[in-house]
């Protein structure tokens, strides 16, 4: 048993698991053809780069939860390292950065609809954006329960598609090397100027990492099991990633990638003809709505327990008296990212959320050393772990243009009068009591996952345990 109580149950295949299963998802259904338009087939590397970054900021994220083992989360690892303020900012440019993820998905679903119609207009979309938040806010509004079980439907059929579109794509790639050749050739026509704009837009195929270091009290010797699990998955993670879109970028011609909305679809068409096109869209629309519905779940938690902690406004911790879902919390969220998503553009919401997010890592990264000093014990990685961590984060947030950078200092700044307004005298004391106990529902949410969001990742580990079962323990 840990310190607070809960049975330590995980292994490292479990742990390994979860990283897996909360990282992969619609992202790569996104994300496939950004690099193309920038790097051309030589967009393969920025996925290898990418992955190798998030490994490192991940190391960065385990070592903060070995030394501050009662309270995770960036919220927590800045406030013990700088202060309520830092702290404060953290959990806020987290929320900025959630909040700005969920608006893609809308998006992105239009961005495949119109593969079976084409022909859709603005107006139309606009409708379709509004009715797809509108279905996902009502699922959210009526219960945990009724959420959990779309996921647990959407989590299977989010995944399958992608891998057998990976496996016939080699298949393809075995019958016909002259078409791998021609697609790979020249491999840097576009040279390697955008590799930064490339990688900032990639990298957010890789967050969620930071979520497995969360349950470090239910890991068995989390110390040593952590940062093997994050290294194993996400290796697997990036192998897949680099796999996929090495079949993609070897079935459909660099220019078409770069200028397609929906990459997967093409890549399906290109190996398997309509039905393979028609089969990679559903699998996308599936899993856009999977994770967006999951996002939504979870992200609204984020100001409900803030507010619960008097950090935000308390209309944000409202409870509906029949369902009991935070529905202030969801009806305000979902407002804004619907806004967000008229009005954006997929490239434009996917760069402010992966910059506030890097903020939020850039203080993570940082806070492993005045951490180290605080605090015994840990797994005290190599100094060079955390710098390059500092590092990448603040060469990532520099490759976003002057606007990207502008508006996400503005709304990472905004947080400052927030807190100085509501996280200031007895209510912070309070908080800082509360964590330090392990209590409060803020401290809560940065300890452990929403309960929902937990039944999710238990499900997902499931399915793939019967799926290694069925394919992996027979040979």
């Amino acid at each position: 048993m840990s310190e607070s109580g809960l049975k330590r149950s995980l292994g490292l295949f479990d742990v390994v698991s979860l990283v897996v299963g909360t990282i992969v998802g619609a992202d790569i259904y996104i994300a496939a053809s950004f690099g193309a338009g920038f790097l051309g087939p030589s967009s393969i590397f920025a996925w290898i780069i990418a992955g190798f970054m998030a490994i490192i900021i991940a190391m960065c994220f385990a070592e903060c939860s070995s030394l501050v083992p009662r309270v995770g989360g960036p919220y927590s690892y800045a406030r013990e390292a700088f202060g309520d303020l830092t702290g404060f900012l953290a959990g806020w440019s987290l929320l900025i950065s959630a909040w700005s993820a969920i608006a893609v998905f809308p998006l992105a679903f239009v961005s495949y609809l119109l593969y079976f119609y084409p022909a859709m207009s603005g107006w139309e979309q606009t409708v379709i954006k509004f009715l797809f938040v509108l279905f996902l806010t009502f699922v959210n509004y009526r219960g945990v329960k009724g959420a959990g079980k779309l996921n647990d439907v959407l989590t299977v059929l989010k995944i399958a598609p992608i891998f057998i579109l990976t496996l016939i794509g080699i298949a393809f790639f075995i019958l016909n090397p002259s078409n791998l050749v021609s697609h790979f050739t020249p491999v840097s026509p576009l040279g390697f100027g955008g590799l930064g704009s490339a990688l900032v837009l990639i990298f957010w195929a890789y967050v969620g990492f930071e979520l497995v270091t969360v349950p470090s009290d239910e890991i068995i010797d989390a110390k040593r099991t952590i940062p093997r699990a994050i290294l194993m998955g996400m290796g697997i993670v990036t192998l897949f990633y680099v796999l996929t879109n090495f079949v993609i970028i070897g079935t459909v011609p660099w220019k078409e990638l770069a200028a397609s909305s929906a990459p997967l679809a093409l890549a399906g068409y290109a190996v398997m003809g309509s039905i393979g096109a028609i089969f990679l869209t559903l699998g996308a629309l599936f899993s856009i709505s999977g994770s967006d519905e999951a996002g939504i779940l979870s992200s609204a938690r984020i100001p409900y327990a803030m507010a619960g902690d008097g950090l935000l406004p308390q209309a944000f911790s409202k409870v509906h008296p029949k369902y009991g879902t935070p529905y202030v919390s969801l009806i305000v969220q979902n407002s804004v990212t619907l806004v967000a998503a008229i009005f954006g553009t997929i490239s434009q919401l996917i760069v402010i959320s992966v910059f506030t997010l890097l903020f939020c890592y850039l203080l993570t990264c940082v806070s492993v050393f005045p951490l180290r000093k605080k605090f015994e014990g840990g797994i005290k990685l190599p100094w060079i772990v955390p710098a390059l961590g500092i590092l990448i984060c603040i060469y990532m947030m520099t490759q976003c243009n002057l606007n990207q950078i502008v508006t996400g200092v503005v709304l990472i700044a905004l947080g400052i009068p927030i807190f100085w307004r509501y996280a200031t005298g007895e209510e912070i004391e309070a908080v800082k009591r509360d964590m330090v106990m392990g209590r409060g529902m803020f401290s809560r949410w940065v300890m452990y996952p929403e309960k929902a969001l937990a039944h999710f990742l238990v499900h997902l580990y499931s399915i793939l345990r019967k799926i290694y079962v069925l394919f992996f323990s027979r040979s």
